[in-house]
């Protein structure tokens, strides 16, 4: 996690397994939904951008991805 525009956290994601925009909007939808968190995911760069509002483990995003059927590397 690292600072962002002075007042904002943010983490960028490797996420495999992405083939379509379908895809991109389960793992946003995933993402997103946990507390103190929005994402925005790329397809091509098969990427995850989180922005944090509060303090929140790496390790509950990355189970919400994995749950929603794709990997983080």
């Amino acid at each position: 996690m690292q600072k962002w525009k002075n007042y904002e956290l943010f983490s960028v994601f490797k996420i495999k397994g992405m083939t379509c925009q379908h895809c991109v909007a389960n793992v946003t939808k995933a993402i997103n939904a946990v507390e103190g968190v929005s994402a925005q995911v790329n397809l091509k760069k098969e990427e995850a951008h989180v922005v944090y509002d509060r303090d929140v483990d790496d390790q509950v995003i990355i189970s919400a991805v994995k749950q929603a059927g794709y990997d983080v590397i």
